[in-house]
């Protein structure tokens, strides 16, 4: 990257580019991902880069900041798509970028949709106190609730621990997995003898409004293999936004921008934490007494929680059968 940048310090583009591949570098030293050489960077290197930048504000001059836009985000990667580029033109790697950038299109239709708590809140009424259909006897009302029961599970510990739908479906109370642990009301995402991938899975703390639930469980705590079908059902029934707006990682997004808002600049580092976008380190600047110890990101995803069960009273209530 630095043999790229001296060969274009003289471009009237430069002003643009350093900015560009230092959201790239940002990633690389956020994620311990230094050490990245161009072959390993392919088409799911580049989406989880997408998924991290989209998080990252934009900062004006006034000292506020905005959303960042995903046109913005895929210019950093057409920009380490040359940089690739560059270095197999100079012998220094075997292949090009083995990933394309978006094309304009293409950004356009990125998923930008971030659901509010009232629209969180609609989601829990929808599993469990759905509208009543006309001469539904209390049976099939209840059937009706039941059937939805995997799909509330999946929502009550996807806003509790920010996590990436594969992750929400992994959780398990197994001891043998060790991931929950009651005593500290840490939950670890990553199951014992599962390898850590690029997608880290981080320890995160529990809110004290789910640990009863987990305590409750034997084993997984959303038990079907997916909830995909029972979501797009949701996703029809309230008319939530279609074309990959709205998917499963749409609870993650969406807690990561009100954590996001609420934690502020300077303790939004915990909600990187929680999203595992950053991975802890002994020389990490902001000092954590262990994994999982998040008090800020804490605090938020109860506030949440608290205002979910405003106005949806049964969201986190145990199962009723």
């Amino acid at each position: 990257m630095e043999a790229y940048l001296e060969a274009r310090k003289g471009r009237t583009s430069i002003g643009a580019i350093r900015p560009r591949l230092g959201h790239i570098v940002n990633y690389l030293t956020d994620n311990s991902l230094v050490a990245t050489q161009c072959n390993e960077i392919d088409e799911d290197w580049i989406e989880d880069f997408r998924e991290w930048n989209i998080l990252i504000p934009v900062e004006q001059g006034n000292g506020s900041t905005r959303e960042r836009a995903p046109g913005t985000v895929e210019a950093s990667v057409r920009q380490l798509a040359a940089v690739v580029n560059f270095a197999k033109q100079k012998g220094h790697t075997l292949k090009g970028a083995q990933f394309k950038p978006k094309k304009a299109a293409e950004v356009s239709h990125t998923p930008t949709y971030r659901a509010s708590v009232q629209e969180l809140a609609k989601m829990f009424r929808y599993c469990t106190e759905p509208a009543r259909k006309d001469g539904e006897s209390d049976k099939a009302y209840t059937k009706r609730i039941a059937g939805r029961r995997q799909l509330l599970r999946f929502l009550q510990i996807s806003v509790a621990t920010w996590a990436r739908p594969d992750a929400a479906h992994d959780v398990s109370t197994d001891p043998r997995r060790g991931q929950w642990d009651s005593h500290r009301r840490r939950l670890n995402l990553n199951p014992r003898g599962r390898a850590q991938t690029r997608k880290y899975r981080p320890v995160v703390p529990i809110a004290r409004q789910v640990a009863p639930l987990l305590n409750e469980t034997k084993g997984y705590f959303v038990t079907v293999s997916s909830v995909r079908q029972a979501f797009e059902a949701m996703q029809g029934a309230l008319a939530l936004p279609g074309d990959r707006e709205a998917g499963l990682k749409v609870i993650r997004r969406s807690m990561a921008q009100l954590g996001r808002d609420r934690l502020g600049r300077t303790g939004w580092i915990e909600g990187k934490y929680m999203l595992g976008h950053h991975r802890p380190a002994i020389s990490d600047l902001y000092a954590i007494d262990e994994p999982g110890d998040y008090p800020l990101a804490l605090e938020v995803t109860e506030q949440i929680i608290d205002e979910i069960i405003a106005l949806a009273p049964l969201a986190f209530g145990p199962v009723q059968d």
